[in-house]
């Protein structure tokens, strides 16, 4: 009987221990808010210099120091800025969503878009971070070792072909893109005549749906698809179970 409970108590101190040992990996805010070299002034000067339209969402103290603790990021790294000073960038009316501490017209903050889909829980490693998405159902993702070696590399699922492609850039390179780069070139073959009209007033939380889907032959000519607005949230669960099928080796592709 002294042996068992020895072995159980044994057990209960190595489960604390390593429980305490996880909790202490975490970050305090204070040490996330890097007051010495931060990257937002920076950050700004790219956002009023901007060639695409932005529109900076207000940001929240509040839900910003939540969102900076739960995604143990520093405000010397650009994510971090962006997280903690924003509540979200929208990119051409909203076109393109880069994720922020979340606000009315994007709700969604970077740690609660990727808890359940990378992560379980706030604090773990993850292999790669959802970090932006688009009006089409396109997800961006900085890659952590999910996707390949190259790691801190920013991937897009995109809509048309289910595959992870590497666009060769880093989350800040991604965001200068997105500020100055030639979106319509990127999404060349995926707007449709009268796109702008239908994103002006679009919910950051929800994305079009297309049948046939585009990564389908019948579904190759955006002009002649139908669109249906559905929850981003399902939109994204919905093409991965699709990537899984279409493209069971998981092919990545360089963009």
């Amino acid at each position: 009987m002294k042996s068992i409970l020895k072995s159980a108590l044994i057990i209960g101190l190595t489960f604390f221990s390593l429980t305490s040992s996880a909790q202490q990996k975490m970050q305090s805010l204070e040490q996330l808010l890097n007051t010495t070299d931060p990257a937002w002034p920076l950050v700004q000067k790219w956002l009023d210099s901007a060639k695409n339209k932005v529109q900076v969402l207000e940001c929240d103290s509040v839900l910003a120091k939540t969102a900076l603790y739960q995604a143990q990021v520093s405000t010397y790294a650009t994510l971090g800025a962006v997280i903690y000073h924003t509540g979200g960038i929208m990119i051409d009316s909203g076109w393109l969503r880069i994720l922020g501490s979340g606000s009315a017209k994007l709700s969604r903050s970077v740690p609660e878009w990727n808890k359940g889909k990378s992560i379980k829980e706030y604090g773990e490693q993850p292999d790669f971070t959802l970090v932006a998405d688009d009006a089409i159902g396109g997800f961006f993702a900085i890659n952590y070792g999910a996707f390949g070696s190259d790691i801190k590399s920013v991937y897009y699922l995109a809509p048309n072909s289910l595959k992870w492609e590497s666009l060769g850039l880093g989350y800040t390179e991604f965001l200068r893109f997105c500020l100055d780069g030639d979106l319509s070139d990127f999404y060349k073959g995926l707007r449709w005549s009268t796109w702008d009209q239908f994103i002006a007033n679009l919910d950051g939380n929800k994305s079009y749906s297309f049948r046939p889907y585009l990564w389908t032959e019948a579904g190759m000519d955006i002009e002649k698809v139908s669109r249906k607005l559905v929850p981003t949230e399902d939109l994204y669960r919905f093409n991965i179970t699709k990537q899984k099928e279409v493209n069971p080796a998981g092919v990545i592709e360089k963009h």
